[in-house]
């Protein structure tokens, strides 16, 4: 009886997926290269758990966040568990209860994956894969150009050639909307039309609002706050309170920074931007990819997630969204994250024994092989490696007699002698 086709799509939960092996490799591509990236900025990995307390969790978590975590009853204790939304929260409790007698600052990078709670809507992803770093222990302009040049090395590392980086900083918007004075839904309103640069939409809710003219210029000019260093500029020329006149100060030496990194090309301003999360502090950021309208990166200051947990330190950090980078970049990843299999390995007869020999020969010296141990005849096995990616067929008699090499992708053979193979000279397979 035949049984009946299901969709793979229908086998899952909404927002998950499977990876077969090529997206897989692409995937294990951009982790490893980002992972070498902050090896090389002096990052040190630690690993977080996938379970955790709700009610600690929730401690570093603002209610954007709160409202997206997976919880449910631990049967094994009478506390409500949580699947972390976000790793930056789970550093900030490791810092706090566990390296806080280390010397700052802390350099730390992850890798790993988060569930949120989303709407359900075509293409919204509830788990996301997440490869990033958290310093803490720094309050400076240089720890924040840092964190955003990181950002840039990465992009340019994992073979992403036009991109922008978005920098905003919260504090600037806060100072503004602290001078409006509005109510909350008015206020919410607001933040919505200014991050979505509706002009026309501030203008008219702003309209009958019991506020000066110098705090209403201020909120309207925001959406037009966007480009590159004169923005700066620009926005002194609007702003008359201090804690956004003191962040506009904090973004100028960031940039001064980036000057000196030589990543100026890359970067833009957005003093409109509220994106991010309802822990920053200060500087934020979000990295984008021409034809993507979703993040790949988002960073930014958080000084004040590890004093929830008893250990006032400043921080900051950011965090690449594997999948998004997946979907930007899935067309040109392919030649660099093939994966290719070096050798399959063919014999003929009953015994293996000296396939097996030649395979464990290869493993040695730091060759991928495997013995075709399905039983089908040359041309079959050929037709395989070419779908399974592998870059030689080696076929050999019954007493290991007859070594040919042939190429998958070219056809081109060459014919070897045993001895020196199992002597350790693979010089015909590097030809």
């Amino acid at each position: 009886m035949k049984l009946p086709t299901v969709a793979p799509e229908t086998m899952l939960p909404k927002g998950v997926k499977d990876f077969l092996p090529a997206k897989a490799a692409k995937i294990e591509f951009l982790t490893q290269t980002l992972k070498d990236v902050f090896a090389r900025w002096g990052f040190r990995p630690v690993i977080t758990p996938s379970l955790e307390f709700l009610s600690v969790l929730e401690k570093a978590l603002g209610a954007d966040l709160r409202e997206k975590t997976f919880r449910f009853e631990d049967r094994q204790g009478d506390q409500m568990l949580a699947i972390p939304p976000d790793m930056t929260p789970q550093v900030a409790r490791i810092v706090a209860t566990r390296m806080r007698e280390m010397p700052l600052p802390l350099r730390l990078s992850y890798s790993g994956r988060v569930l949120r709670h989303a709407e359900q809507q075509a293409g919204k992803d509830r788990e996301i894969l997440q490869a990033g770093v958290e310093l803490v222990g720094l309050d400076s302009p240089e720890a924040d150009a840092e964190m955003i040049a990181m950002a840039v090395e990465g992009l340019q590392a994992v073979g992403a050639k036009e991109f922008t980086v978005d920098i905003g900083q919260v504090e600037f918007f806060r100072g503004v909307m602290d001078n409006l004075a509005l109510e909350g839904p008015l206020s919410r309103e607001v933040a919505t039309a200014i991050a979505h640069k509706d002009n026309s939409g501030l203008r008219a809710l702003l309209f009958d609002a019991d506020i000066s003219d110098a705090a209403r210029e201020e909120v309207l000019a925001l959406p037009r706050l966007f480009g590159g260093r004169d923005v700066l500029e620009k926005a002194a020329s609007v702003v008359r309170n201090e804690r956004s006149r003191r962040a506009l100060d904090n973004l100028s030496r960031v940039l001064d920074f980036l000057d000196v990194y030589g990543v100026q090309d890359h970067v833009t301003l957005d003093l409109g931007e509220i994106r991010g999360h309802e822990y920053h502090t200060g500087i934020t950021f979000q990295g984008f990819l021409p034809g993507l309208g979703r993040a790949v990166c988002n960073g930014g200051r958080y000084d004040n997630l590890t004093a929830h947990y008893g250990y006032p330190a400043p921080a900051t950090g950011f965090s690449f969204n594997l999948l998004n980078l997946l979907f930007a970049l899935d067309g040109t990843l392919a030649p660099r994250s093939a994966g290719a299999i070096d050798v399959l390995i063919v014999q003929s007869g009953a015994d293996k024994m000296v396939a097996q020999r030649l395979a464990r020969a290869l493993r040695q010296a730091g060759f991928a092989a495997a013995r075709d141990m399905y039983p089908r005849n040359l041309e079959e096995s050929l037709q395989y490696a070419g779908k399974m990616n592998y870059r030689y067929v080696m076929t050999l008699g019954p007493a290991g007699e007859g070594v040919t090499v042939i190429g998958v992708t070219d056809g081109t053979t060459r014919k070897v002698g045993l001895d020196a193979l199992l002597a350790g000279d693979f010089s015909s397979l590097t030809a």
